[in-house]
C-alpha cells in the first residue's frame, strides 16, 4: 500500500516539476502553425499526425526510452552525458571536443529557456480577450500584465519555492485533466480527426507541401519543447515516476491536440484555437480555465528557473563557470537554491523578449532553434556512448531520432532572420562566460609559481625543526598537494608563519552527482597533514560541519588571492569577473573570523 502511495506521489510531483513546459505547449502550438497554413481538413490532419509522431519520436523514444538509460547514480542531463562519454574516451582531443559540445548544449538550453516564460505567460494572458468586456484590451496592456507576472515570479525566487511547490503537481494534474476533457469535446464533433494517429498522413502532408511543409516543421517542433526536462530532472524524482507520468501526459496532450484540430476543422476562422475551443464548449468555465492556464504557465516558468539554477550550480561545482553567489533557500531540501545573478539575468532577458516581440505568435518565430540544437547534441552524444558500449539497438535508436533532430534543426535555421537570432545571442552569453572562465583559469594556473612537493618538504622539515612555532592548527587551501602554490611558500618560508599543526585542505569534485566524504590522507611530514573532501557535483557542502566531524579545530585558514595585471581586454574581463564573483572560501562559507588571504601579483 505504501509503495503504491509513493508511486502516486512521485507521479504527481513530476507533473509539477517536469512537464510544465511541454504541458503548456497546447496554448500556442497549433495556433502558430496555422498562421502560415490554410486550415483545410487535409492540412489539419497532416499537421496533427506530424505533431503526434514528433512527441513519440523526440520525447518518448529519445528521452523517455534511450536517454534515460544513461545516468550517474540516477542523475541525468547534458553534463552527465559529457561525464559518461569522457570517461570512455582516451584521446584528450576527443575529450576536449566533448566538453565543447556539452558547453554549447548547456548554453543553447539557457538560450531557449528564457523564451519559455515569455511565450507561455504571454499566450495565457492573450486568452483574456475572449472574456466579455475585455474584447478590445490593447496589445500594450496584455504585454504589461505579462511583464508584471514575470517580475512577480522572479522576485519571489529568493524566498524559496518549497512552501508552494507542493501545490504544483495537483494544479498540473487539473490542467492536464482540463486539456483531456476539452480535447474529447472537440473530437466528438469531428471524429474523422482520429485518422491523424496514422503517420501516413504526416508523411503525405510533407510530400505534398515540400518547402511550405518543411517551414511548418519550424513551428511544429513547439509541441516537443520541454521534452528534454524528462532527462534533465530524473535525478530529482527517478526515471520510473517520470516515465509513468509521461504516459498520462502524452495521452492528455494527444487528446487536446486532436480536439483542437477537430475544432479548427469545424471553425476554420479560429485565431486562438485552445481558448476559443474552451469558450465555445464550456463558456461558464472559461474564466476558471483561463486562470488555470496562467497558473500552469507560471509553474512551467518556475520549473525552467529552477532548472537554470541547477544547471549553473553544476557548472560552478565542475569549475566551468565562475563561483556566483548561491543562497540555500531551504533547511530541508538542499536542491532548493537561489543564484541572484542568474535570476536577474533571466528576468531581464524574459522582459526584453516580451517587449521586443509583443505577441506569442511573434515569439514563436524565435523559439525552437536552440532547443533543436540541444536535442541534436544530445542525440550525437547518445549515439557515441552506446557505440562505445557496443549496444547496437540503442545506438540505432539514437541514429533514428538524431536524424529527426537534424531535420527539425534545419527547419528552424530558417527562423534566424525572423527573430531566432535572439536565442543565439542569449545563448552566447553563458557560452562566452564558460570559455572566458575555463581558459582564464588555465592561463592563470600556468602563470602561477608552484613548488614541487619533494622540494617543499625539504624546506618545511628544516623550518619545522626550529622551536619557534605558533600554537594551534592552520588550514591551507590548495588544489593538488603535488604542486604547492606560491602563497603557501610565501606564508611559510618568506614570512616564517608556521604552526604546530598544519593541514593542507583540498575539495575535490567527483564525476557523479551525489555523495560526500572527508578524510585524512597519509601524513606528509611531522606537523603536516592532508585532509581531502570529495563531493558529488550536485552536493551542497557544509565545510565547517565536515571539519568539526573530523576533529579539526582550526585557528586560521590561509588561502590565495590573485592580483591580475594585464593590458589584454579579454583577460581584463576575466579579472573583473573574478573580482565581482565570490572567492572559493566565500562560496563554501568558511568561518570568516579565521580567514587570512595572501595576495599574489600575476601578469597575464
Amino acid at each position: 500500500m505504501q509503495e503504491k502511495q509513493n508511486a502516486i506521489n512521485g507521479i504527481t510531483k513530476s507533473m509539477g516539476l517536469v512537464f510544465g513546459d511541454i504541458g503548456t505547449s497546447p496554448i500556442y502550438t497549433l495556433t502558430v502553425v496555422f498562421l502560415i497554413l490554410k486550415s483545410s481538413p487535409e492540412n489539419v490532419i497532416g499537421v496533427l499526425s506530424i505533431m503526434i509522431w514528433t512527441l513519440v519520436i523526440l520525447v518518448t523514444i529519445q528521452y523517455a526510452w534511450v536517454a534515460m538509460n544513461l545516468s550517474h547514480r540516477g542523475e541525468g542531463g547534458t553534463i552527465v552525458l559529457k561525464e559518461i562519454l569522457a570517461s570512455g574516451l582516451k584521446s584528450k582531443k576527443l575529450i576536449f571536443f566533448v566538453s565543447i559540445l556539452s558547453f554549447v548544449g548547456i548554453s543553447l538550453l539557457m538560450g531557449d529557456g528564457v523564451i519559455t516564460p515569455a511565450i507561455s505567460i504571454l499566450s495565457a494572458v492573450e486568452g483574456s480577450v475572449l472574456i466579455p468586456g475585455l474584447e478590445h484590451i490593447s496589445r500594450g496592456r496584455i504585454v504589461l500584465i505579462s511583464v508584471i507576472i514575470a517580475i512577480l515570479l522572479f522576485s519571489v525566487q529568493s524566498k524559496g519555492t518549497e512552501k508552494v511547490a507542493g501545490a504544483f503537481g495537483p494544479i498540473m494534474l487539473i490542467w492536464f485533466a482540463a486539456l483531456s476533457l476539452s480535447g474529447l469535446a472537440g473530437i466528438m464533433q469531428a471524429p474523422v480527426v482520429l485518422t491523424a494517429l496514422n503517420p501516413y498522413y504526416g508523411l503525405k502532408f510533407l510530400a505534398l507541401h515540400s518547402l511550405k511543409g518543411f517551414l511548418a516543421l519550424g513551428d511544429i517542433i513547439l509541441v516537443a519543447t520541454g521534452g528534454e526536462a524528462l532527462y534533465a530532472d530524473m535525478g530529482h524524482l527517478g526515471a520510473k515516476p517520470i516515465r509513468q507520468a509521461w504516459g498520462g501526459v502524452f495521452i492528455a496532450l494527444v487528446l487536446n491536440y486532436l480536439g483542437q484540430g477537430a475544432f479548427l476543422m469545424t471553425h476554420p476562422g479560429a485565431k486562438n484555437i485552445l481558448f476559443e475551443m474552451v469558450f465555445h464548449y464550456a463558456r461558464a468555465l472559461y474564466v476558471p480555465f483561463l486562470l488555470l492556464s496562467i497558473a500552469a504557465t507560471v509553474i512551467a516558468s518556475q520549473a525552467m528557473i529552477s532548472g537554470m539554477f541547477s544547471i549553473v550550480y553544476q557548472g560552478i561545482t565542475t569549475r566551468v563557470m565562475p563561483m556566483f553567489k548561491v543562497d540555500y533557500t531551504s533547511n530541508e531540501l538542499q536542491s532548493q537554491i537561489y543564484i541572484p545573478a542568474v535570476n536577474w539575468f533571466l528576468l531581464i532577458a524574459v522582459v526584453m523578449m516580451m517587449l521586443k516581440f509583443q505577441a506569442s505568435s511573434n515569439l514563436a518565430a524565435a523559439y525552437g532553434l536552440a532547443v533543436t540544437g540541444t536535442m541534436t547534441i544530445t542525440g550525437v552524444m547518445i549515439i557515441w556512448i552506446f557505440s562505445l558500449r557496443k549496444q547496437p539497438l540503442y545506438a540505432l535508436g539514437g541514429v533514428a531520432v538524431t536524424c529527426v533532430d537534424i531535420t527539425y534543426l534545419s527547419a528552424n535555421m530558417t527562423k534566424i532572420p525572423h527573430g531566432a537570432y535572439w536565442s543565439l545571442i542569449i545563448a552566447s552569453i553563458p557560452l562566452a562566460t564558460i570559455f572566458l572562465w575555463t581558459e582564464g583559469q588555465k592561463k592563470l594556473y600556468r602563470q602561477m609559481e608552484f613548488m614541487q612537493l619533494k622540494d617543499f618538504l625539504v624546506k618545511f622539515r628544516e623550518l619545522y625543526s626550529k622551536p619557534l612555532k605558533l600554537e594551534g592548527t592552520a588550514l591551507f587551501l590548495l588544489k593538488d598537494v603535488k604542486e604547492i602554490p606560491f602563497y603557501i611558500i610565501q606564508t611559510m618560508f618568506t614570512h616564517g608563519v608556521i604552526y604546530e599543526d598544519n593541514i593542507f585542505l583540498s575539495v575535490i569534485k567527483r564525476n557523479d552527482p551525489y555523495g560526500i566524504a572527508g578524510y585524512f590522507k597519509e601524513d606528509l611530514s611531522a606537523g603536516l597533514r592532508v585532509f581531502e573532501i570529495q563531493a558529488g557535483y550536485m552536493e551542497v557542502i557544509e565545510i565547517e560541519d565536515i571539519l568539526r566531524g573530523a576533529g579539526i579545530e582550526a585557528r586560521v585558514v590561509f588561502y590565495g588571492l590573485e592580483d591580475i595585471d594585464t593590458k589584454n581586454p579579454i583577460w581584463k574581463t576575466f579579472s573583473a569577473v573574478k573580482k565581482l564573483t565570490p572567492t572559493f572560501i566565500k562560496f563554501y562559507n568558511f568561518p570568516s573570523k579565521m580567514l587570512h588571504g595572501v595576495l599574489t601579483k600575476i601578469s597575464l
